[in-house]
């Protein structure tokens, strides 16, 4: 289990936001409040597949980093957007980095709850907005 909300307030989400995955709003939208489901995401409706060209060997010299070891993960640039890697393999003076998502090519496994719906305010659909740029 990577999450759960059990035991606390229900998660808000905006729908078409892509604050969840695919799969998942895909079946939410056609839930009704009260009704509960155990949803399979496959990898394509989820993070993606995981794919080869986003693993990559570079020198060790390249990385800002002093220290590292595997399963360390940092983003690439300044930028928010920059690609988030995870160091897969220290070779020496070459390190084997990953830039795909930690569930890319992992089935999806929840069970939820669709506890209320009702429509997006004017706010809420400004900072989902806001957040997709």
């Amino acid at each position: 289990m990577l999450d759960t909300s059990r035991g606390n307030a229900p998660l808000g989400c905006v729908e078409g936001a892509g604050q969840i995955v695919d799969g998942l709003e895909a079946v939410l939208r056609s839930m009704k409040p009260g009704e509960t489901r155990k949803v399979v995401v496959p990898p394509e409706r989820g993070y993606g597949g995981h794919e080869k060209e986003l693993v990559q060997r570079i020198p060790r010299a390249h990385l800002p980093v002093d220290e590292l070891k595997v399963g360390d993960r940092f983003q690439t640039g300044p930028d928010q957007h920059a690609p988030v890697v995870m160091v897969v393999a220290i070779e020496g003076d070459e390190v084997l980095l990953d830039a795909n998502h930690p569930l890319a090519g992992q089935h999806l496994y929840f069970e939820v709850e669709l506890v209320h719906a009702r429509p997006a305010t004017a706010e809420e659909c400004a900072a989902a907005d806001a957040g997709r740029g």
